[in-house]
């Protein structure tokens, strides 16, 4: 007993290996579930390039999980499909075959919302009843979870509004969507980034410019995301198959731009205008992830100039990757190539984000410990 007076060291031990292994578990299950959001946002890609995105006309989120199952009740589902402008415009040859292809992808992209809405809600209940969580993040998660009920709904919204009148969903509300799941990818790698063993501090003196870099480049990155989804929405990148230069220069002129009025409305409705304001967040990106890179290089090191190296690295191969993209449009690269080509350059996008999310994250680290 006196032993044990004179020495309590071990309780509060075990208290801080427990409190430890319970962020390490945090932050497991959220990277797991920002791998899925990764996965959908590539399937919701694929879905886009295949025109797969108005085969489900319902909302359904309960029962919508099962598929037809007999051929009844694919012939119903075609029927439905049949009655929107899409098929009578686009697809009025499509047989049945043509039809359960694109709506295995549009079926796949809602199973794995379903999935994720599981993977993180039964384990957040869990952690919360069983006091695993750390009080810092119960906020955060409850924004995540917000977020991700706001998703299905915006999820409805953009497809309601290729069901009449259209031939495709509303550019806007597609972009709308993907910043959405991007906005919860990126919040579960900020929160697992503050979760498990503290690592040493690179903090120095220049670590406020540092931060203030790194955080804008992932401001940046989420508004070259936005009108990644509006090119897509619009096709934008199947005109102007040029570059450097777009519409026979670096910057076109006021009227290829902006030949509606309000001006500002080119930039979400008129393709060249929409792959224009993509190509200059890039350069400015590019810049930007330059800068950060010879800072951090010159004045930081560990963790912070890592991670400025390999932002910079994303940053340059998405480039690359885009520009193929937009250049290989025509045969041989055509078809099939060509969609694995713009689906690489969305999933590398998603790269972008989750390399510059973490690097933010540590430098905001560094700056609080």
């Amino acid at each position: 007993m006196e032993d044990w007076l004179l020495f309590p060291h071990p309780v509060p031990e075990v208290k801080h290996h427990a409190t430890e292994a319970n962020a390490v578990a945090v932050r497991n299950w959220l990277w797991v579930v920002a791998a899925l959001v990764f996965l959908m946002v590539v399937v919701g890609g694929a879905t886009r390039l295949t025109e797969s995105g108005l085969s489900i006309v319902e909302w359904k989120p309960v029962t919508g999980a099962i598929p037809p199952l007999t051929r009844e009740q694919w012939m119903q589902a075609f029927e439905d499909y049949k009655k929107i402008p899409q098929y009578q415009e686009l697809f009025p040859d499509m047989d049945l075959a043509g039809f359960q292809f694109i709506y295995a992808w549009e079926w796949a992209h809602r199973l794995l919302g379903r999935l994720i809405g599981l993977a993180f809600v039964v384990p957040l209940v869990w952690f919360w009843a069983t006091k695993r969580l750390p009080a810092s993040v119960k906020p955060k998660l409850v924004g995540i979870l917000a977020l991700g009920a706001l998703q299905g709904g915006v999820g409805w919204w953009m497809v309601s509004s290729g069901l009449v009148h259209r031939t495709e969903v509303a550019q806007e509300r597609l972009a709308i969507h993907l910043v959405i799941a991007a906005l919860i990818f990126s919040s579960c790698l900020w929160v697992a980034g503050g979760l498990g063993p503290r690592r040493e501090s690179s903090a120095h003196e220049h670590i406020g410019r540092l931060r203030a870099g790194g955080l804008l480049i992932l401001a940046l990155v989420f508004v070259q995301l936005f009108m990644g989804g509006i090119v897509a929405g619009l096709r934008a990148g199947l005109v102007e198959n040029t570059w450097p230069l777009i519409a026979g220069a670096f910057i076109p002129s006021a009227d290829v731009l902006f030949p509606r009025e309000p001006w500002w409305s080119n930039i979400v409705d008129t393709p060249i205008t929409a792959q224009f304001f993509h190509r200059m967040i890039a350069y400015v990106i590019f810049a930007l992830a330059t800068l950060h890179l010879v800072d951090a290089s010159a004045n930081a090191g560990g963790r912070a100039r890592s991670g400025a190296v390999i932002v910079f690295a994303h940053v340059v191969g998405q480039i690359a990757l885009g520009v193929a993209t937009l250049l290989l449009v025509e045969p041989p690269y055509a078809g099939t190539p060509h969609l694995l080509l713009a689906l690489g350059h969305q999933a590398l996008g998603m790269g972008v984000l989750a390399v510059a999310t973490l690097q933010a994250r540590r430098l905001v680290s560094d700056i609080r410990d």
